[in-house]
């Protein structure tokens, strides 16, 4: 039996770094998985479009689609715009939404790896405040995860851990900094952009960082988001495979 193609659906943007760092996060989860078809789309600004690829497949043969939203959060992407998109399918091609990346602990090792590759070690968490910064989102489910996903990157060991957002959503990335240097035990403050891609907001978080001590990399084709890709495609293909037949 033929797998589900993957369908990695990214947001888009004008910023041609968004779509080479989704590219390159994609070809390495396909390195992963060798046989397995994997497609990316867009949303918006960037080509291929969402209904583009879902044509194409459709024209190919395919019938099976695991469409992977590559989204941090359930926001309003996940709820509205993404399943909009694909109930315009072509008839007989069944698709099949997969489940947002975050939370997962593999999320929290792709932000440790960057603290580390950023100059950080081990030694350093139990003196070292970061700021969880995320693009910002209206809400409420998605900011309870950042929220979350800080406390449970706290429970790792850093000396302290606070959330902050580059839009909607309060506190921005340098108050957030700010906060942190009066923290009793921090001795240095980073800020880790908790964002897939560059772009307009990531580059807000990285102006809100002027004062930190310490900025990481956007988490970009991390091994561990990699993964997380094939093991949310993982979960909804074996969903579908258990669906009964109608």
């Amino acid at each position: 039996m033929t797998a589900p193609t993957l369908l990695v659906i990214a947001h888009g943007s004008r910023d041609p770094r968004h779509a080479a760092t989704v590219q390159a996060l994609v070809r390495r989860a396909g390195a992963l998985r060798p046989g397995l078809r994997v497609e990316t789309a867009f949303l918006d600004f960037n080509l291929p479009s969402v209904p583009g690829v879902l044509d194409r497949l459709a024209a190919d043969g395919v019938r099976e689609v695991v469409a992977l939203p590559l989204l941090l959060t359930r926001a309003f992407h996940a709820k509205a715009d993404i399943p909009a998109v694909l109930r315009q399918a072509p008839a007989g091609l069944r698709v099949r939404q997969a489940e947002v990346l975050g939370p997962s602990p593999l999320l929290i090792a792709a932000v440790e790896r960057r603290l580390y590759e950023a100059g950080l070690t081990p030694g350093d968490k139990c003196s070292t405040g970061v700021v969880l910064a995320s693009t910002g989102s209206t809400d409420p489910e998605a900011i309870a995860v950042i929220a979350e996903t800080a406390r449970e990157l706290r429970r790792t060991g850093w000396c302290s851990v606070r959330p902050a957002f580059a839009s909607a959503s309060l506190p921005r990335t340098d108050e957030a900094v700010r906060a942190l240097r009066v923290d009793p035990g921090v001795r240095r403050v980073a800020v880790a952009p908790y964002v897939i891609a560059p772009g307009r907001l990531p580059d807000r978080i990285a102006a809100g960082a002027a004062d930190a001590d310490v900025l990481t990399d956007v988490l970009g084709p991390a091994p561990e988001l990699a993964r997380l890709l094939l093991e949310r495609y993982g979960a909804a293909a074996r969903a579908a495979a258990d669906r009964p037949a109608a």
